[in-house]
């Protein structure tokens, strides 16, 4: 069935998206403060535009036809965008109470949230954040099902598609900040057979190493480097952390890649030695990633301008040349 947008009550998504959110039209009525008829009217009508049931009875409630399944995240999204844009709600950092959840890797928590932490404490003091791990390079799942507020990493694949998918003028849900631009050294262990001189190619390529792999799959950028040049390395283990992957190889003779600012983290400086990686490989674009929805809302305008500020800080420190603890 075609739809008219033109003709269509825009009064009628609100109360399917509360009859959605309530699964119960007793509910979604006194949530509207209208009555349990007046829902039932706005859902016949609604049904009549999309040529759907959207609804049906179970139980004391209602469940959703797979067509309204799919409509209300669309539905859900769009209403909390106007919302935000026409009535903005105000946000002072020194009141606020609010709880966001970030999903970053253990390298990027650890250069942020110290940093992040001063900044609440001051600023902020009822404001609370939740760091999660981030375990895959395309987080845009989690912030589409709410699970996270915003994604901090390196989403090369992700803003690839993202710019392709704009300069096709698609609709994009996902917003985009640079944070940093960092780079990736070689790790070892002080004493380390190969601490000793340059580190070269051959060597390099003939060492065991240490991945660090959000997924667990045995192959990063280094090793798309190297294939590039039509070489290839010997990977024998994966961990899921950076901390990890730094002190397996502060006891082993394994190799591994890290961001060149998280070896100054305490606890990992003393143990190792940083090399220059012996081939090119792309810096690292760290990003900042959230949904649409959340573009306009004060708070989380905040969020990121805060994150902004701190990564400003740490960054300017921590890439420094002359701030070369543990590094030989």
């Amino acid at each position: 069935m075609d739809v008219n947008f033109r003709t269509l009550d825009l009064n009628l998504l609100r109360v399917f998206d509360e009859v959605m959110a309530e699964r119960s039209l007793t509910r979604a009525a006194r949530n509207l403060s209208i009555t349990q008829p007046a829902v039932s009217n706005a859902l016949r009508r609604l049904r009549e535009a999309l040529g759907d049931e959207l609804v049906r009875r179970a139980g004391a409630g209602v469940e959703p036809t797979p067509r309204a399944t799919a409509l209300w995240p669309v539905v859900r999204d769009a209403l909390r965008q106007l919302e935000h844009s026409l009535v903005p709600a105000a946000f002072e950092p020194a009141l606020a109470d609010n709880a966001f959840t970030l999903a970053m890797a253990d390298a990027t928590a650890a250069e942020l949230l110290p940093g992040a932490a001063r900044l609440l404490a001051g600023e902020a003091p009822g404001v609370s954040l939740r760091v999660v791990p981030l375990t895959t390079r395309d987080p845009r799942r989690l912030l589409a099902e709410e699970e996270v507020d915003l994604a901090v990493g390196y989403f090369p694949a992700v803003m690839t598609d993202l710019t392709a998918r704009a300069q096709a003028g698609e609709a994009v849900a996902f917003e985009t900040h640079r944070m940093y631009v960092g780079s990736y050294v070689c790790v070892m262990r002080r004493g380390h057979p190969l601490a000793d001189g340059p580190l070269t190619l051959d060597d390099y390529c003939a060492a065991r190493h240490l991945l660090v792999s959000f997924s667990g799959r045995p192959w990063g950028f280094v090793d798309e480097a190297l294939a590039a040049i039509g070489r290839q390395r010997l990977i024998v283990l994966t961990a899921n952390q950076f901390f990890t992957a730094g002190r397996v190889v502060a006891t082993s003779d394994l190799l591994t890649v890290l961001p060149r600012h998280f070896v100054d983290t305490p606890g990992m400086s003393t143990d190792l030695i940083v090399r220059e990686l012996p081939l090119t490989v792309p810096q690292v674009h760290v990003d900042a990633l959230w949904h649409r929805r959340l573009h306009g809302a004060p708070a989380h305008v905040w969020l990121r301008r805060m994150l902004l500020r701190v990564a400003g800080d740490a960054f300017a420190r921590s890439l420094d040349p002359a701030d070369g603890t543990g590094r030989d």
